[in-house]
């Protein structure tokens, strides 16, 4: 009888190691001076000192997130370039809207099994949006799973940490009615809704991910799914720091508007949202009509062409406006007001 060992239980020891062996040096371009230990160590260090001294209330500020079936469309396409890039904008976007300043992000990648390829790809797209975001990767496990995981399968999870100074932490409590609601358009699905957009593109519509539509323009079926999430921390970042009074923020991720925005308000407070405010991505108008959608659903399940909201008061909308047309590709909506109700959305 041959003998067993851990390779022919499935996990290769030696495909992990090649695969540290490709993304150390891209990942440690994203590298702070703060941070102490790179790949391989037990534990990620970062020194913290230089940055607090900066703040007189300091808070951490942390949240976790993955990207979801997204995972599933990268996977048929065999692209696995921007996922990465997905999974640093949704975390980081978690903690922008508290008004936090993102400083490292840990990630986990867990497969049946380990192809060197493939995690050499999702880590080029969290270092690229990583340096574009001053986010240091500061290091994660690579896990290799067979029988937890299907063939072929990955998941992909993130930790981000960021701070911000207790009393100017965004929590939504100064909202009241007339307030303005403004928005930053989204770029597609992001990483929510990909469960119902599967099943209506692939099983509904009998399309694969190579389908060309008319209403997709030039982009085909996969390509128009794997839009790479946006990332606000650029635009949120300089709208604080020229101190503009942003009184709430929401990250519109799974639960679309619908269930986001009553996040951050506070009690006898509703929103009312413009449904033609910012403008419809074709890739919703096609999912709408494959399923039959009426637009409860629609709002609820995905974010209609809208990633980030901010709440205003009036008198600082046109201040707002004024510095967002320093930043051309962040163009900035407004999308409707707040109003007298119960932490809900209407849609008008």
């Amino acid at each position: 009888m041959a003998s067993v060992n851990y390779k022919s239980a499935g996990v290769d020891i030696e495909a992990g190691n090649e695969a540290v062996r490709r993304i150390k040096k891209a990942v440690e371009t994203t590298f702070s001076p703060q941070v102490l230990t790179g790949i391989g160590s037990f534990g990620a260090m970062f020194d913290l000192k230089p940055i607090m001294q900066h703040y007189r209330h300091p808070v951490l500020v942390q949240s976790i997130d993955g990207v979801g079936t997204k995972m599933m469309v990268a996977k048929m396409m065999q692209k696995f370039d921007t996922i990465g890039m997905d999974l640093v904008s949704a975390t980081t976007n978690d903690i922008i809207v508290l008004g936090a300043t993102p400083l490292t992000l840990l990630d986990y990648i867990a497969n049946d099994k380990l192809n060197p390829d493939i995690i050499e790809q999702i880590i080029n797209g969290m270092v690229k949006a990583c340096r574009e975001n001053h986010i240091s990767l500061v290091g994660g496990e690579t896990a290799e799973m067979p029988g937890t995981y299907l063939p072929g399968e990955h998941d992909l999870v993130g930790i981000i940490t960021g701070v911000v100074e207790k009393d100017a932490a965004i929590l939504g409590t100064d909202i009241e009615v007339g307030d303005a609601v403004v928005a930053f358009p989204s770029s597609g699905l992001h990483t929510n809704g990909y469960s119902l957009a599967r099943k209506l593109f692939f099983e509904v519509g009998g399309y694969t991910v190579d389908s060309t539509l008319p209403a997709l323009g030039k982009l085909s079926v996969g390509e128009a799914l794997l839009m790479p999430h946006i990332n606000y921390t650029r635009p949120v970042l300089q709208l604080l720091a020229k101190q503009i009074p942003i009184k709430g923020m929401a990250h519109i991720t799974g639960g679309g508007l619908l269930e986001n925005i009553p996040r951050i308000l506070p009690a006898h407070c509703a929103v009312e949202i413009r449904k033609k405010a910012c403008p419809s991505l074709p890739v919703f108008e096609v999912l709408r009509d494959l399923g039959r959608l009426q637009d409860e659903e629609m709002y609820r399940t995905f974010n209609m062409g809208v990633g980030l909201v901010m709440i205003i008061a009036s008198a600082d909308l046109a201040a707002m406006k004024a510095e967002a047309k320093t930043m051309p590709d962040f163009p900035l909506y407004e999308i409707g007001q707040v109003v007298k109700g119960e932490r809900t959305v209407r849609l008008i």
